[in-house]
């Protein structure tokens, strides 16, 4: 557990243990819930598809590949709940392979017109 007040910035940092230095880490997307095993009904998407949908989310220098740091401000559940917990997803790449989801950055979903 981590205590932090509300409206406070929450800073995190995710590393990869590899002895590997031609690996990087690319955080994907990270979801926050009031329960630990339901990250879909009352959920709150931080960043999707490497895109930030949370306005106080920011991303931080790191001198290692293998390493992301990032934070966002710290918010409540409505009905007070007293935890929020993260799930986030993150994709391995070799450094440099341009073609890799790690150099692909922020995917936006075109919207598809509904037929009548």
């Amino acid at each position: 557990p981590y205590r932090v007040g509300i409206n406070q910035n929450l800073y995190l940092e995710a590393s990869l243990h590899s002895s590997d230095p031609s690996l990087e880490l690319f955080l994907d997307t990270c979801v926050a819930s009031p329960t630990r095993h339901n990250f879909t009904t009352r959920s709150y998407t931080i960043i999707k598809n490497g895109c930030a949908k949370d306005p106080t989310y920011a991303t931080y220098y790191s001198p290692f590949r293998h390493t992301l740091r990032f934070k966002f401000n710290a918010f409540q559940f409505i009905r007070s709940n007293p935890e929020v917990y993260l799930q986030c997803e993150l994709v391995v790449c070799r450094a440099y392979d341009y073609s890799s989801r790690c150099y692909q950055g922020c995917l936006q979903r075109s919207k598809r017109e509904a037929s009548s």
